[in-house]
């Protein structure tokens, strides 16, 4: 905030001053005062122009770009004025909604205007005091402007600064540094300020990379772990990745690279860290690709040694389970993280795959293609690695990340290889992506991606369905192949159903590249009728995936016969035996298949091919309708309508495929399909299926509509009329919703032709007489349910003959099927550019036509209504009623359609006057609109209007553009359609108000009226009701999906190009309905919603309630009209206790957006507030659950208004318009800061009001009250009234638990805004730019320079003297500053109290007696309510300690020595647990509250209270209160310089083990004491070396509880003893660099350290030996051995585990294992194989872990003992796979060497772990190194097993050896051996592929050998080969038949009956 001289604030409260902004935009700066750079081209829109051109598409003239830019800049004024007045809710937010709706039109403001916007929409959204809810709106603004990367260059034509933004984060993740305890309405939402930093990051200036380093860095330390996290979330914020754009060394990545790795490497074994650092680097990678000035190789912009490490953390990142290992993370490390977690991006949005993905992907070059150890060869290496982890049957927790993993790298490299083709990114040459790059990366990822697409996941699968088609987009000759060979045996039926499914999705992704292959598109024919018998209505989902595939290649592919007309083919002949070769050579080939059209095929016979299959599309049309057709028949009833069924899925998938699929056709085939739809409509009645049936009426109508009317229409209405004539269909009403038999006939041929006659254009009039006399005649006839359907009909027939829509479904232009269809055409890619739309637009006819029906249709409807409530209609209400109600509701319905059907036709400029009231002169603009303010005659001085009123009946300006309205004001059609409008709008007032007061118990009849009341309101000029815009923009999304592929624009078939202006007609249409003034008779209308709003039915509560809350929006001042009577009614309702009332009342006022309306209108808060008051306590659940839902939306009445908002003058004034507004600035402003001023009065008022009412009420109302209160009585300038002070004070010893917290919580907030109010100065600027001032703070200087500074800063915490207290941490642990914040020791001056804050002090401190001390302190010594509530409550604390503070300054009445009476006689004798728990609040409040004050006070606290605790730390401790008292230590040292608690930490770190003592529980709850003390101190703490000795003397102290404590506290005080402290950042960075370009390694051990490890080890080893073997009781051995191993688990599972791996080789190891060995100590046994198992966990660098290898070779083979043998391996393979990337090959090579030689170990069971270890490492190693090893280990395990054959048995002879009786020889044994080892080799590399399709080619080979030698054999050796052989079959299930095709016929012999069983055995 130190800048903030710069920032002229903005008083808005002290602007009564006029002078204040007349003159402020009079010398602003024009457009060209900006000094940026590259000021050319600012006038220009768009970087990139637009692909589609959306205002030439429409049927209709648009304005010119001139007015849009007049528009633009009248808004941008009116926002200018707006901010100026400081009328930011609802002014500028309201404008800020207009350019967001400017900008949803495809607008494009000039690139000078869209800076000005940004940045001022980025000040707006950081701006201090801004009322909160704007601010998300604002920042929301500034994302919206800046959403695409293209429109702004960063830094060059914008720069943002990243102050502002880190000053807000501060506030949320660094509290002690922001100075002021922020309460929450300061607050804002964290996820929005990560969102904007997603934004604005690009536009940060590298330039300020040192100086943010220099203001972040400082704050990093592992001391208080959540600093570290906390520095690096906001460097992956802030930090900016975008390339310099100056030659600065100082700027490029790898000046600043090993510093990053250097603070990654401080904190090991954390996720966060990880996910962290990639999302960092990853960007990073983005960014500088394009940069020239930054170095690149092979590895992208980092060096080998950095790519390794990264690689490394991502094999960690995706959690692959190897062997026993456990987790690689630690959950302690990121727990730690604490505040840090806000700054974690959202992992569902950005997961970690994701930054893998595109820091793989953006650092890859055409380097990579020469390098061995390139990033593209170690991406091959971490596929290879983990691939048996993608197969079906291996699926876990690491299936979703890494099919995600796969398949965003597919998406990025797809993305930056178009890009680059087009231009888009501009990079240097030698970087750009080549063809053999693509194809390497092709192949990659080939094998795992056709595993992925058979997952048993489906979002797996969603994904391998993704990567297979980006996959087959770069490289389709490689992809399509194998994915034909696996999809015809899929399709032909030869696999199981899953795998179907599976190559249907498979094709659907493909289609369109299939299409567009040669000769891969000859198969697409073969596939559609393959595909068909997926049509199945006994598997729905099937049937969606067929149609969808079916409906993808109809959008890329004509329908049409090829071989017509030509010679040189005819029939099918060619290509179905081309076909047939073709899969036959699949067949044969396998899945390795190979096939190369380009090269195999020529063009001409490829041709002829291809126009050969298409002959046979006639059958495939007539075999497709017939599936569907069989479908429909048995199609399931749907469940219910819109539950996500299956059924409901296939209904709308239906249209969505016929619509492309009946375009698609040629004439020929249309007229077939045509003809074999009319026939089944006419001749069937499928009621379940007529909804879909109807679509596909609609899809062939829409296509040809004269053709398709001509046939159907005649058809249909011949049997509609059949239907009521002979079969009386719908004579009758019925009760219930289902349709009768007797009328489904009628209903299904109703439902054809309301589908057949919507938007199929003006062919309709060719049968208009017939359409319009059928209406008729059904409205006369029909009764009951079909009724529904007939209105139905019209309202269809209206859309049809009004709408403006496409009518254009083709896939190519009208000049293409002109010159005839050809194979060139297939896959063709229209050019957005060049299309021609043919659209319809209503003529004078069709307009006619459509008042007609409407004036018929509506005058009935009006008329039976008019006698219906007039009573002279032949229908009478007696009896039932039924029939009456029925006829209302038809009627009522009939109107709301015709409304709805018509009105686009409907104009809101008539609409918004009653028809007696001439229509304005066009010439004459409306001045309120021009100016968008209140009319003059609105003066708010003059007017009796009050203020709030006129705002809500302000008329805004409107923008309206043209959208094709067909009609004029001078035309009696005109006239007559708002005539019968407004006709309507009175018919249903006169049937509302005879329902209310004659049925209003017929709730069949209210329904029905308030929706046709919503249609009445907002059907105008568009079709708002029925959401067009939203479905219409919904299915487009949908249809488009699988089309889009990154990089690339708007590639989309053309019907789907032409349907995004029809969306795009819409959304003009949408902008056009603004809201319009009110009419008399709305004013009506909206009173009766309101009155309908609180009636006693619950169902026609809610119907009116959400068509008012639809009205509302529709109508400008409808708000303030209905408000006054809902109150009312609600206040009755509190009154007479009438719970309708109330339920009406609150949902409608205070859950809807009336909510808003009463919150800045305080005429009518305060009576709401005091009626929920009143409503919450009445007798009944749901009000008092209704009650507490809307709590918050109370508070929110209540909040603060914004009282000033500090801006930069000059962002504004940017905006400024030409000719200067200061009157109305003025104007705006004086009305703002009036009603300001008149809210905070009444709130005021209402707030002493309800002080009174709390005071006097039932608990349960005083706790609703007090809430409101806090909200309502707590203000910045006069703090609190003296009512509200008494009444929080003396409430918070209420006796009401509940009220006693509440009150409690208040009391601290009062408190803590005095506190805050003060140390601001007493200014409210400062409290909002976060400035304030502590007297005690100084900044002292650091000796940086002296080398000693270090240690002497450290020495002087060992000192209980001090000047000043230094109560942060990070001062110094990573670099130091120049300077550190330091409080004084003893402050002379304390925060300054001024006249208001002094009042309020003292008015609270009389009240503060010894005995309201001695109530709440009895309160706290309660026995709590539920036992989660006893514990150390930090709430009691903080209100004692802000009562103390006003005691230790003399304030209260109570003295210290009363409270040292009352705490001892709380205390008591301290054998009740409760007793301590209150003694421990009351004293840690104590103690904290003296921190500050003078030294004689904070003594005179610390000698009354230190005994009490020395006292209790001695003896007092028990199982039962430890846990107080250590969160007791933990509040006071926590944060807090040691010195200032000097006496208890001088006191805990004097403890010294008692080694006579039995008091095993003293001792532990004394160490823990200790161990709290030292974690909370830190590095601070420097009293540990006595500590450290004592402990190390007596590891083997006999208790288990002591050890345990002494194992973690050894660990803590080792933990915190690391310390970097480099003199400045430079040094700092400079150090890293010149160490390496992975920085130091950090936590190294000391030679001390050293020293002390192996003495404890020699130790334990010397106790070893003294340990007689078989020992039951413990020893010195076990008991130490236990204590150590604590430690070093508690030290391995933290961050400084790295420090420890040194130790491991020589050290730590065997002891471990000896440890293992003892089984008389289970504890320690367990104890010693978890520490063991943590050691591959641990993170080496390169070449650190040669030593660790060697041990562990020299473990496995020379060891004596076979546990130990075997225990190694556990780690070896961990090992291999977690050092994938590090491991030299020499090492690896001696890791294979070592676990193959094991295979001959005497042991088995160390052979059989050998032989898993082996299958597992070679399972994992890159391509290259398995190849090598698995030839090597082949021949040499083969050459043994023949070598060694066993000796051949005498005949006849039975041998001694084979009775089982004789030992067997020496030699027998080495033999059998050697056979054994042999055996388990071979297995091993078999079992290495348990999944690979068809088997390697040498693993038959192996089989057979063990087939043939070794099956016969007895014992083990036998029974191995018989499981390995068996495994090898059991995973192979699924895919057998193909397998079995890799062995030749003799080696299929050879296992004949051995690996399978034969026939005949």
């Amino acid at each position: 905030m130190e800048d903030a001289r710069g920032q002229i604030s903005e008083l808005v409260s002290s602007l009564d001053r006029r002078e204040g902004l007349v003159n402020s935009g009079a010398t602003s700066p024009g457009l060209g005062g900006s000094k940026e750079p590259n000021m050319e081209n600012r006038s220009a829109t768009r970087n990139r122009p637009r692909t589609y051109p959306y205002f030439r598409y429409l049927p209709y003239q648009v304005e010119d770009d001139a007015q849009r830019q007049k528009n633009l800049q009248d808004i941008i004024d009116h926002l200018y004025i707006a901010i100026e007045a400081g009328d930011f809710a609802p002014g500028a937010l309201h404008f800020t909604r207009e350019i967001r709706n400017w900008l949803a039109l495809k607008f494009d403001p000039t690139k000078e205007q869209r800076i000005r916007l940004v940045k001022l929409y980025y000040e707006l959204a950081l701006a201090p005091g801004l009322d909160l809810t704007a601010a998300e709106r604002f920042a929301s603004m500034f994302m919206v402007l800046t959403k695409r990367k293209h429109y702004l260059r960063p830094n060059v034509d914008l720069t943002l600064d990243w102050k502002p933004l880190f000053r807000e984060l501060k506030i949320f993740v660094l509290p002690s540094e922001a100075g002021m305890i922020h309460s929450t309405n300061v607050k804002r939402n964290i996820r929005t300020l990560t969102k904007l930093c997603t934004f604005a990051q690009l536009y940060f200036d590298p330039q300020i990379i040192p100086a943010m380093l220099e203001e972040i860095l400082p704050r990093f330390s592992t001391s208080f772990a959540e600093e570290a996290f906390v520095v690096v979330g906001l460097l992956n914020l802030l930090f900016p990745t975008s390339p310099p754009v100056s030659d600065d060394e100082k700027l490029l990545p790898q000046h600043y690279l090993p510093a990053m790795f250097h603070l990654w490497s401080l904190m090991n074994r954390s996720r966060v860290f990880d996910t962290t650092f990639l999302d960092l680097f990853s960007r990073l990678a983005r960014d500088s690709l394009t940069s020239s000035k930054v170095p690149f190789s092979e590895c992208g912009i980092y060096t080998q040694e950095q790519t390794s490490l990264i690689f490394t953390a991502i094999l960690r990142m995706l959690d692959i389970p190897v062997g026993q290992a456990t987790s690689p993370y630690s959950g302690t490390v990121d727990l730690s993280a604490g505040l840090a977690i806000l700054l974690e991006r959202d992992p569902k949005k950005h997961p970690a795959a994701h930054h893998i993905a595109r820091w793989i992907i953006m650092s890859m070059s055409p380097a990579c293609l020469d390098s061995a150890t390139s990033i593209l060869t170690k991406l091959e290496g971490l596929i290879q690695a983990v691939e048996t982890f993608f197969h079906p049957s291996n699926s876990g927790g690491w299936t979703k990340t890494l099919h995600q993993l796969v398949y965003y790298l597919a998406d990025f490299f797809v993305m930056r290889w178009n890009r680059e083709k087009s231009g888009e990114m501009e990079l240097p040459e030698e970087r750009k992506l080549n063809d053999p790059l693509k194809r390497r990366f092709v192949i990659c990822l080939r094998e795992v991606v056709f595993m992925g697409i058979y997952s048993k996941s489906g979002t797996a699968m969603n994904f391998a369905l993704s990567t297979l088609q980006s996959l087959a987009y770069l490289e389709p000759d490689m992809i399509l192949p194998g994915v034909l060979q696996r999809i015809y045996p899929s399709l032909q039926g030869l696999v199981e159903v899953h795998r179907t499914t599976s190559s249907l999705r498979a094709l659907q992704v493909l289609s369109r590249i299939m299409v567009r292959t040669k000769g891969f598109r000859c198969h697409v024919t073969t596939m559609l009728g393959l595909a068909l018998p997926g049509i199945d209505a006994n598997d729905l989902e099937k049937t969606l995936y067929t149609l969808s595939y079916i409906q993808s290649v109809c959008y890329n592919i004509p329908l049409f016969d090829l071989t017509e007309g030509r010679d040189d083919v005819s029939g099918s002949m060619l290509a179905s035996q081309w076909i047939g070769s073709e899969v036959e050579r699949m067949e044969q080939e396998g899945i390795n298949v190979e096939i190369d059209y380009k090269a195999g095929l020529n063009d001409k016979d490829e041709e002829l091919i291809l126009r050969s299959s298409t002959s046979t599309l006639a059958e495939f049309v007539s075999a497709f309708l017939g599936k569907v057709f069989t479908l429909l028949e048995n199609l399931p009833d749907a469940a219910r309508v819109r539950s996500g069924s299956p059924e409901e899925n296939v209904i709308n998938t239906l249209p969505a495929t016929f619509t492309p699929l009946l375009a698609a056709l040629s004439p020929e085939l249309y007229n077939l399909a045509l003809n074999k739809v009319a026939v089944f409509v006419s001749n069937h009645v499928i009621h379940q299926a007529r909804d879909a049936m109807a679509f596909i009426c609609s899809a062939l109508c829409k296509v040809h509509p004269a053709k398709a009317l001509k046939r159907l229409v005649p058809v249909l209405i011949q049997s509609i009329r059949t239907e009521i004539d002979e079969n009386g269909a719908a004579s009758t009403r019925n009760t219930g919703s289902d349709v009768l038999p007797r009328d489904r006939g009628l209903v299904w041929s109703i439902s054809m032709l309301s589908m057949c006659v919507v938007h199929v254009g003006e062919a309709v009039m060719e049968h208009k007489k017939a359409l319009f006399d059928i209406a008729d005649y059904m409205q006369q006839k029909c009764r009951g349910i079909p009724t529904v359907h007939v209105s139905n009909y019209v309202h269809h027939l209206l859309l049809n003959l009004t709408g403006t829509y496409i009518c254009d479904y083709s896939l190519y232009e009208k000049d293409v099927y002109a010159r005839g269809l050809g194979p060139n055409d297939w896959g063709l890619i229209p050019n957005p550019q060049h299309l021609n739309i043919a659209w319809h637009m209503p003529n004078r006819e069709e307009i006619e036509f459509a008042v007609e029906l409407f004036r018929n249709q509506g005058g009935n409807a009006v008329r039976q209504l008019t006698t219906l409530t007039d009573g002279t209609s032949p229908i009478k209400r007696i009896g039932t009623g039924k029939e009456w109600s029925d006829e209302v509701s038809r009627n009522l319905v009939l109107i709301r359609l015709l409304l709805s059907g018509v009105s686009v036709l409907f104009d809101a400029e008539a609409a918004s006057r009653d028809p007696d009231t001439p229509a304005k002169d066009d010439g004459d603009v409306d001045m309120s609109l021009a100016n968008g303010h209140i009319p003059e005659d609105f003066d708010s001085d003059s007017s009796p209007i009050p203020i709030e009123e006129a705002e809500e009946n302000e008329a805004r300006p409107t923008y309206r553009y043209p959208a094709g309205y067909v009609l004029t004001e001078d035309d009696p059609l005109y006239k007559e359609l708002h005539d019968l409008r407004h006709k309507a709008g009175e018919t249903l007032h006169a049937v509302h108000d005879f329902l209310v007061q004659k049925q209003q118990d017929d709730v069949a009849c209210f329904g029905p009226l308030y929706t046709a009341y919503r249609s009445w309101f907002i059907d105008v000029g568009i079709e708002r009701s029925a959401h067009v815009l939203d479905r219409v923009t919904r299915l487009l999304a949908a249809d488009i999906h699988p089309y889009k592929i990154s990089g690339l624009r708007k590639e989309y078939p053309r019907p789907l190009l032409l349907r995004r202006a029809n969306v795009y007609h819409l959304q003009r249409l949408r902008h056009n309905s603004y809201p319009r003034p009110k009419t008399e008779l709305t004013k009506t209308l909206l009173l009766d919603l309101a009155q309908s709003a609180v009636s006693s039915y619950t169902e026609v509560r809610r119907n009116a309630q959400s068509a008012g809350e639809a009205a509302l929006k529709a109508i400008i001042g409808g708000r303030p009209l209905v408000i006054p009577p809902l109150l009312q009614a609600l206040e009755e309702g509190v009154a007479q206790n009438d719970f309708a009332l109330i339920k009406g009342g609150m949902y409608t006022l205070v859950l809807g957006s009336l909510n808003r309306t009463i919150a800045r209108d305080w005429r009518y808060a305060p009576r709401v507030i005091k009626a929920y008051i009143s409503a919450s306590t009445a007798d009944k659940a749901s009000v008092q659950k209704l009650c507490s839902t809307v709590t918050l939306d109370i508070m929110n009445l209540a909040r603060p208004l914004e009282r000033m908002v500090v801006l930069d003058r000059d962002i504004v004034r940017s905006i400024s318009p030409a000719e200067d507004f200061p009157d109305k600035v003025e104007k705006v402003k004086s009305k703002v800061l009036k009603k300001r001023a008149n809210v905070e009065s009444k709130m005021a008022a209402l707030s002493d009001e309800l002080v009174d009412l709390a005071k006097i009420s039932h608990w349960k109302k005083a706790s609703r009250t007090a809430a409101i209160i806090i909200s309502l009585g707590l203000r910045f300038e006069s703090i609190a009234s003296e009512k509200m002070i008494d009444l929080m004070v003396r409430g918070a010893i209420e006796s009401h638990p509940g009220l006693r917290s509440l009150y409690g919580g208040a009391l601290v907030a009062l408190f803590s805004l005095i506190d805050t109010r003060a140390t601001a100065q007493h200014k409210y600027e400062n409290y909002i730019t976060d400035n304030p001032y502590h007297p005690t703070k100084v900044q002292i200087t650091t000796k940086r320079d002296d080398p000693t500074w270090t240690n002497e800063y450290l020495a002087s915490f060992a000192q209980p003297e001090a000047n000043y207290y230094v109560d942060h941490e990070h001062p110094g642990w990573l670099v130091w500053e120049k300077t550190m914040t330091a409080y004084k020791a003893n402050p002379k001056t304390d925060i300054e109290y001024d006249r208001i804050e002094q009042a309020t002090l003292d008015q609270i401190g009389k009240i503060l007696t010894r005995e309201w001390f001695a109530v709440l302190f009895d309160y706290f010594k309660q026995e709590p309510r539920d036992a989660g509530a006893d514990r150390f409550r930090i709430s009691n604390t903080m209100l004692l300690f802000y009562a103390f503070q006003l005691l230790l300054h003399g304030s209260t009445t109570a003295t210290i020595s009363d409270i040292k009476e009352e705490t001892a006689r709380i205390f008591g004798d301290g054998t009740d647990k409760h007793q301590h728990r209150a003694a421990a609040e009351i004293l840690g409040a104590l103690l904290s509250s003296a921190a500050d004050v003078r030294l004689e006070l904070r003594n005179e606290v610390w000698e009354y209270v230190f005994p009490i605790v020395q006292r209790v730390f001695a003896d007092g401790l028990t199982p039962e209160n430890s846990s107080y008292w250590i969160s007791c230590l933990h509040m006071i040292l926590h944060g807090k310089d040691p010195r200032r608690s000097w006496p208890i930490v001088d006191s805990l770190a004097s403890f010294r083990l008692d080694m006579s003592s039995n008091a095993a529980f003293k001792e532990s709850s004394k160490i823990q004491l200790l161990c709290q003390c030292v974690s909370d101190l830190g590095w601070h703490f420097q009293l540990e070396k006595p500590i450290i000795d004592n402990f190390l003397k007596h590891i083997d102290h006999p208790y288990k509880g002591v050890r345990e404590a002494m194992g973690g506290t050894l660990a803590v005080l080792y933990r915190t003893r690391y310390h970097e402290s480099y003199k400045d950042v430079k040094t700092f960075m400079d150090g890293q660099r010149n160490s390496s370009s992975i920085g130091i390694a950090p936590y190294q051990p000391t030679e001390e350290f050293s020293t002390t490890i192996h003495e404890i080890f020699d130790r334990l080893e010397k106790w070893r030996v003294e340990r007689e073997p078989g020992q039951q009781t413990p020893s010195s051995y076990t008991s130490g051995g236990k204590t150590v191993l604590l430690w070093l688990d508690s030290a391995l599972s933290s961050y400084e585990c790295i420090g420890l791996l040194r130790f491991f080789p020589d050290v730590f190891m065997e002891q471990l294992l000896h440890m293992m060995d003892i089984k008389e100590d289970q504890e320690l046994q367990g104890l010693a194989y978890h520490v063991f198992r943590h050691l591959p966990n641990i993170p080496h660098r390169l070449g650190e872990d040669t030593e660790l290898i060697e041990s562990l070779i020299r473990i496995g083979t020379k060891s004596s003992l076979w546990h130990q043998r075997l225990r190694v391996l556990i780690n070896m393979q961990v090992i291999y796979f977690r050092r994938l990337f590090l491991l030299p090959q020499k090492q690896q090579q001696k890791l294979f060497d070592c676990v193959a030689s094991m295979l001959e170990d005497t042991q088995m069971e160390v052979r059989l772990g050998a032989s898993s270890t082996l299958s597992g490492m070679i399972r994992c190693s890159p391509v290259q190194m398995r190849n090598r090893v698995i030839e090597d280990l082949n021949q040499k395990f083969t050459k043994m097993l023949v070598d060694s054959p066993l000796p051949k048995k005498a005949k006849g002879n039975l041998s001694a050896a084979s009775t089982g009786t004789s030992t067997p020889t020496p030699e027998h044994s080495k033999l059998i051996l050697s056979r054994h080892a042999a055996v388990l080799g071979l297995g091993a590399l078999v079992q290495a592929f348990p999944y690979s399709s068809p088997p390697p080619s040498w693993i038959p080979g192996v089989l057979t050998t063990l087939a043939n030698k070794a099956n016969n054999d007895p014992g083990m050796v036998g029974k191995s080969v018989k499981s390995i052989l068996s495994d090898f079959k059991k995973t192979r299930q699924d895919t057998w038949q193909m397998d079995l095709k890799a062995f030749t016929q003799e080696q299929a012999e050879d296992l004949d009956g051995v690996l399978w069983r034969s026939y005949f055995v």
